[in-house]
């Protein structure tokens, strides 16, 4: 038997000029949406993911039936297949700037619209896993007054991310949560290699660690890549960032 949903899911399609390909947007609101209140905005990559085995709308209904958290409405964004998944979330991606262009110039006006927010940095928060965790840190720190807050589950981490945190002015401007699995040392990657997560995660963990950021970093044991953990951790981390 389904369960009963609390919240709204509504799925929109918005007609990407970045991209040029239409891109289905998933938006949970919850129970008693109004819009006399402003919200936080969530938005997650491998968005399906977070709704389908993170349970990202189980998780809202419960954490606003016992109002746990602020309002929050939850966003979901998902990728064709693994190929057009690495295009768009790896930081050297041949369509990773039309992404996050489509991302800062597109989604967020027309989120803008929808739900009642702010419209700061600060009431909006990228997340992601692996890949997504990368691109939510990355456009973050590109866009800190569009996206303050990150939520990121073992990202991947290259040459690339290290030296935009090395050289960069703004990560003292966000809010982050940052976790991975001490059994992440033997990850198959999209491209069909076996990369070690662990020790450039502990990387950019000193990096940020340096900046003036709100950081949250947790090594978790027996952790490995896959939503086993990240489903248990999703749950920490949004009240980590929403909590009232």
């Amino acid at each position: 038997m389904a369960r009963l949903r609390l919240g709204t899911m509504k799925e929109y399609v918005l007609d990407s000029f970045y991209l040029q390909e239409k891109m289905p947007i998933k938006v949970y609101t919850p129970e008693h949406f109004s819009t006399e209140k402003k919200y936080n905005i969530f938005i997650a990559h491998d968005g399906d993911h977070y709704f389908q085995i993170g349970r990202l709308a189980t998780l809202s209904d419960e954490f606003h039936q016992t109002n746990q958290i602020e309002p929050t409405v939850f966003v979901g964004i998902h990728f064709i297949d693994r190929q057009d998944r690495r295009k768009k979330y790896h930081p050297d991606g041949v369509k990773n700037k039309a992404y996050t262009n489509f991302l800062v110039f597109e989604v967020v006006p027309f989120l803008d619209k929808i739900i009642p927010s702010t419209q700061e940095g600060n009431s909006r928060t990228l997340a992601g896993d692996s890949l997504a965790g990368t691109l939510a840190l990355m456009t973050a720190e590109k866009f800190p007054n569009v996206f303050r807050r990150v939520i990121m589950q073992s990202p991947y981490v290259n040459e690339t991310v290290i030296d935009r945190l090395k050289n960069s002015k703004s990560l003292s401007l966000l809010d982050i949560y940052h976790t991975i699995g001490t059994d992440e040392l033997a990850v198959e990657t999209t491209d069909g290699k076996t990369m070690d997560f662990v020790t450039p995660n502990r990387a950019i963990h000193q990096l940020i660690s340096q900046s003036e950021a709100s950081y949250i970093y947790e090594e978790i044991g027996g952790g490995n890549h896959t939503w086993k953990y990240w489903q248990g951790d999703l749950r920490k981390a949004i009240l980590q960032m929403f909590t009232k």
